[in-house]
Parts: structure tokens; C-alpha cells; sequence
């Protein structure tokens, strides 16, 4: 089982954030290179996100995260902008999966939007199934070992890369 256990500052964001809104529709075809994707990471809802997001950070959005249409670099832009979880009050099921294949943790937790605000602090314990901060402690469902596994490995291919490479 892995546990996250470190303090990550929080960016927090409203309802219905879409994918063109996370990572913006315009470059789409464009811009093909992880580090330059992440440079645009929610630029038209907060154009200081790119520049000064932090390696473990964390995002808390309301509800429907991630809805609109299934493009990857919705993902890619913030894990590889730093992003080390996505905690909101619910997902798209496309972005969600999209998260899980690509190594992002993503927590589904209303409480915590609630009350969390834009530059606290947090502590994810997975294996207890909470998130610590100044305002409280709330509580997500379990994630899978299978989960865990997938985002421990940093992806969908690298866990089965890691799998099979047991299996020789």
C-alpha cells in the first residue's frame, strides 16, 4: 500500500471545470510536448497556476471535474506541472480514468471542498483514508490496491510493464 503522508499546499477551483479550461482547447494540436503542456496548465482560469504551482501540490475542485471531452493532456499538463493529487467533490468518469492510467491521484471527497481554501495545507493519508488540515479531517473512500498500484508505478504502462516483467 502506498501513503502520500507529506504536507501539499492546496489550489482550490469551482464547479464544472472543464478539459478545455485545464488544459486549453486552443493548443490541443500544438503542443505535443509534456513540459510545454504544462506551462498552459489552467491558464485561462488562473493565469498564475503555471508559473508558481509547486512539485506536490494539490488541486480542490467542486463538482464534475474534468468533464467536456476525453483529451489526455487534461491530465498530462498537471502531473507534469507538479500536481501530486486532485481532490474534488466529484469527477468526469473520462477524466478520472484518464488520471488514474497516467499516474495522478484523484480523491473524490465534497467535505474537503467545502472547507479547504486556496493555499492551505493538507496531508493525504491513503492508507487511512483522510485528508489532514487546518480546517479538519475528512475522509474518502478506500482507493483499490489495484489503484495504488497503477498511480505507485506512475501509470497504466508502467505498472504492466512492471507486471509482466515479473512474469519472465
Amino acid at each position: 500500500m502506498m501513503s502520500e503522508n507529506r504536507k501539499s499546499r492546496v489550489w482550490k477551483y469551482g464547479d464544472g471545470v472543464n478539459t478545455d479550461v485545464i488544459f486549453p482547447g486552443k493548443y490541443t494540436y500544438t503542443v505535443t510536448d509534456p513540459v510545454e503542456m504544462a506551462q498552459h496548465a489552467l491558464e485561462d482560469l488562473d493565469p498564475s497556476f503555471a508559473a508558481h504551482v509547486q512539485p506536490g501540490d494539490v488541486i480542490v475542485a467542486g463538482k464534475n471535474w474534468g468533464n467536456g471531452s476525453s483529451r489526455e493532456q487534461a491530465v498530462t499538463c498537471l502531473k507534469q506541472a507538479g500536481v501530486g493529487a486532485v481532490i474534488a467533490a466529484s469527477f468526469a468518469r473520462i477524466w478520472y480514468r484518464n488520471a488514474i492510467n497516467n499516474g495522478l491521484l484523484a480523491l473524490t471527497c465534497p467535505a474537503a471542498f467545502e472547507a479547504l481554501n486556496s493555499g492551505d495545507w493538507v496531508e493525504i493519508d491513503l492508507e487511512g483514508g483522510a485528508i489532514k488540515s487546518e480546517a479538519g479531517t475528512f475522509t474518502f473512500p478506500p482507493v483499490a490496491p489495484s489503484v495504488q498500484a497503477i498511480i505507485a508505478a506512475g501509470g497504466l504502462i508502467p505498472h504492466l510493464k512492471k507486471q509482466l516483467a515479473r512474469s519472465d
